[in-house]
């Protein structure tokens, strides 16, 4: 099976939440990871891909029909024999929310079945002078399970929690502010009420990539995510490999704003989501060929044992500007397809809202 999600480090409690919805035997599971890649997809189609009988494939189509997790789509006629009817997932069959911390900003987004994002919202990180920003930090997440209306509060799923294991970034976020990481899961779940599932920011980012962005029908490709820092994850077989060291390099957002206050220009918008950025000129050229020259050696590295077909990249920086990246890198390699992701709002964070949907509802 194509779908094998990242592991996020809690398991779903087979007891809460969202009733028979939060217990899925295999095959349903299987039959929900192959409709998360495949949108229309007939019952036929489902028994060729996943070997199961036409009866298996009913009953549990049906089932999960009747849960309101899939949906059935116009019947497709003009084929020999009785007309097929597409079948996919229903984006209000489950909710999640998925929160990313940052070194500067806190992110949190509700998400649908599908990934679209309902919800989003910005915080930013607490001064050093203050203990914390706790208070506005739940009051945003119970902000956006509000979105919903109450008779579909039973279907979120939980809450996906993105957090940072880099050291090099971590040094840059306020004092103490790694060991209110640590104790976050279990306040959210105490004041909000939903399991909480917890992944490393950069895995996290590479799963949402997977599950709902341009990786969803690659099964075999490098990522990498371009933040303060330039960090990487091996996909092989759509399972998500880190090293036990994580290993990130200066090349990313960070840099480009040394260089570019080194001009006397300013530089907000670098970290602004959803905005496009001005010419930088000189700096900016300067620091993309830095970056791909970066993006090459990782490659070429990895390429020595495992060739890889495919790159993807994936930020919050516009997707104009990591399509040029895309671009230069292709031209300096061969042989090797580089993408750019197109989870342009909030990758960590729609990252960190797949992971209940991925421990829930997917084959792992």
């Amino acid at each position: 099976m194509r779908f094998a999600p990242p592991n996020p480090l809690r398991i779903a409690d087979r007891a809460s939440g969202l009733n028979a919805i939060s217990v899925r035997s295999y095959n349903e599971r299987l039959v929900l990871s192959l409709l998360l890649q495949s949108k229309g997809i007939t019952r036929l189609e489902i028994g060729e891909r996943t070997g199961l009988s036409a009866q298996t494939v009913s009953v549990i189509v049906r089932s999960l029909e009747q849960e309101g997790l899939i949906a059935k789509g116009e019947a497709q006629r003009g084929r020999v024999g009785p007309p097929t009817v597409p079948i996919s997932l229903n984006p209000e069959g489950a909710y999640s929310v998925g929160i990313s911390i940052g070194h500067r900003r806190i992110e949190v987004v509700l998400v649908d079945f599908v990934g679209s994002v309902r919800f989003h919202t910005v915080l930013p990180m607490p001064a050093p002078s203050h203990d914390s920003n706790h208070p506005q930090f739940m009051k945003a997440i119970e902000t956006a399970i509000r979105i919903l209306p109450d008779d579909l509060h039973g279907r979120i799923a939980g809450i996906g929690l993105a957090l940072p294991e880099d050291k090099a970034e971590l040094e840059l976020a306020p004092k103490g502010v790694q060991e209110r990481f640590e104790a976050l899961q279990e306040e959210i779940e105490k004041e909000i009420g939903y399991p909480v599932y917890v992944q490393n920011d950069i895995t996290a980012a590479a799963g949402g990539e997977s599950m709902f962005g341009v990786a969803k029908s690659l099964s075999d490709y490098l990522f990498f995510y371009l933040g303060a820092r330039l960090h990487s994850r091996l996909v092989l077989n759509h399972q998500i490999y880190n090293a036990n060291a994580a290993v990130s390099f200066d090349v990313g957002i960070l840099r480009l704003e040394r260089e570019v206050r080194k001009t006397g220009t300013l530089t907000t918008q670098l970290w602004e989501r959803g905005s496009n950025w001005p010419s930088h000129g000189p700096a900016e050229t300067a620091w993309r060929r830095d970056l791909v020259d970066q993006l090459k050696k990782s490659v070429e590295a990895l390429a020595q044992f495992v060739p890889i077909p495919t790159v993807v990249l994936s930020s919050y920086a516009p997707q104009s500007v990591c399509q040029e990246i895309c671009r230069e890198l292709e031209g300096s390699l061969t042989a090797v397809q580089a993408i750019a992701g197109n989870i342009e709002r909030s990758p960590k964070a729609v990252g960190a809202a797949s992971l209940p949907f991925s421990s829930r509802f997917m084959v792992r």
